[in-house]
């Protein structure tokens, strides 16, 4: 008796066969939250990626105060500066990835995550909290502040020591 395995690997079983990936690479929309981070969003972009794009929302001066006209747009820019609107690049994207370093301001992530979460996108935040060098380094209340700040937001949220861990990840995601 011929085993399934014997009998799923014969000719006549191959015709079944599908012949290209089983999965298309994710459209992933990566966004850099804050000044520094915006830094490492700039050097990613320089490797090759599948269907990435990448933006900086480093220009969000926050929520508006009481009484205050609030404009969607003119925060969220590609990496050449030019102005995107945030709800086009969500409903184009398959996975959101949201990139900050501990100790800054994340306040554009409550926006972009709401906006994901109205159109069903997966998010995730990948923080950088380098190790100290020295005396100076992210000490563990600028991480929780970032910690708190973000978890809201976003389906999981990652904490990166070194640049190469974000590079790893969106390869890991399919970026």
């Amino acid at each position: 008796m011929e085993s399934e395995s014997a009998r799923m690997s014969s000719a006549a079983e191959a015709r079944f066969r599908i012949n290209s990936p089983n999965s298309q690479p994710r459209a992933v929309k990566v966004i850099a939250l804050d000044t520094p981070s915006e830094r490492v969003v700039k050097d990613l972009a320089r490797s090759p990626w599948q269907r990435a794009t990448f933006l900086t929302a480093s220009a969000f001066s926050g929520a508006p105060r009481q009484g205050e006209r609030f404009s969607m747009g003119g925060w969220l820019n590609d990496l050449a500066g030019r102005t995107k609107n945030l709800v086009d690049e969500v409903e184009s994207a398959d996975l959101v990835v949201m990139v900050a370093s501990a100790g800054e301001n994340a306040a554009a992530a409550a926006i972009i995550g709401e906006a994901c979460n109205v159109k069903r996108v997966m998010t995730t935040a990948l923080i950088l909290a380098p190790p100290p060098e020295g005396s100076v380094g992210v000490s563990d209340e600028a991480l929780s502040k970032m910690l708190s700040a973000l978890r809201p937001h976003v389906m999981m949220l990652v904490i990166s020591s070194a640049d190469e861990y974000i590079k790893d990840m969106l390869t890991a995601l399919r970026a």
